[in-house]
């Protein structure tokens, strides 16, 4: 499990701090509202706009499918399909165009470059993916993103666009894999609304919190997009510090096996920000 670089922010409040999130996002609820501890507690699906009208046919067509791989291999064709990943010059790529070559950046090469390297480019259009369809600002990258100004963030805006460049609507393809993954979630445990899992920091004490104490329920602001698993003793070679917290599955963006022999990673769960009433345990 990557561990992502951990944020200072003040966390004293169950309302989203009003640097966290943006006014404007392309879901259903607004950022203040679904970044929150109340939202974790009590939450209501989220629906990316317009996905569910412009994939329709995806999602009647893995309805009738009964096994989880079978839907996999059909959403994968199907995104092969939709966003033309086998031919690209129909994309509208040229062969033999000079600058920068993304043709090949996919969905797939996003989520292997995220576990490869939190920080790097691709998770950079991840979390410029996440500030623009629900409103949750990055915190971190490479350093904490405290103002427009600073080195960190221009690192960070130079990251994304260099990510998104000359590529074939990533963030379009992260619209259908989030509903994807959604709709998984949902076929497969239906009546789960949560899920416990744990991350490992090294850097708790970077952290406002409301109570320092061990094994203390208490809000704590994740960045916008943060890596978990759902395995405490492997978190534990990640830090020594581990937080559980229950995740509405509402803000899991991939989970494991959701693409079955497609990524090899450490059993990673992405899951999207905001603040969450969490337990440490230490070792």
């Amino acid at each position: 499990m990557s561990e992502v670089s951990d944020v200072v922010v003040s966390a004293t409040s169950h309302r989203l701090p009003r640097f966290a999130y943006s006014a404007l996002n392309r879901c259903n609820l607004p950022a203040v509202t679904l970044g929150s501890c109340t939202y974790q507690h009590s939450p209501t699906p989220l629906e990316i706009d317009g996905v569910a009208e412009l994939h329709s046919e995806l999602f009647r067509s893995i309805e009738r499918l009964p096994h989880a791989k079978e839907r996999a291999l059909h959403f994968r064709q199907y995104m092969r399909s939709a966003f033309l990943l086998d031919h690209l010059d129909e994309a509208g790529f040229n062969p033999n165009e000079q600058r920068v070559k993304r043709g090949k950046a996919d969905y797939l090469r996003l989520l292997r470059g995220w576990m490869f390297n939190p920080d790097g480019i691709e998770a950079a259009v991840l979390k410029r993916w996440v500030e623009s369809r629900f409103g949750l600002l990055a915190q971190s990258h490479r350093g904490v993103l405290d103002h427009r100004d600073s080195p960190n963030y221009q690192g960070y805006q130079a990251d994304y666009m260099r990510g998104l460049y000359n590529s074939n609507a990533l963030e379009a393809q992260l619209d259908v894999l989030y509903s994807y993954c959604q709709f998984e979630l949902a076929r497969r445990w239906p009546s789960q609304l949560h899920r416990q899992l744990f991350r490992g920091t090294n850097r708790i004490e970077t952290y406002n919190r409301s109570s320092h104490h061990h094994d203390t329920l208490c809000p704590i602001l994740l960045n916008n997009l943060n890596s978990f698993s759902d395995d405490p003793h492997l978190c534990e070679l990640f830090g020594d510090v581990v937080l559980e917290v229950k995740v509405p599955t509402s803000k899991i963006l991939y989970f494991p096996e959701l693409l079955p022999g497609v990524l090899q990673g450490e059993g990673e769960y992405l899951v999207l920000g905001g603040l969450y009433q969490a337990l440490e345990h230490r070792g």
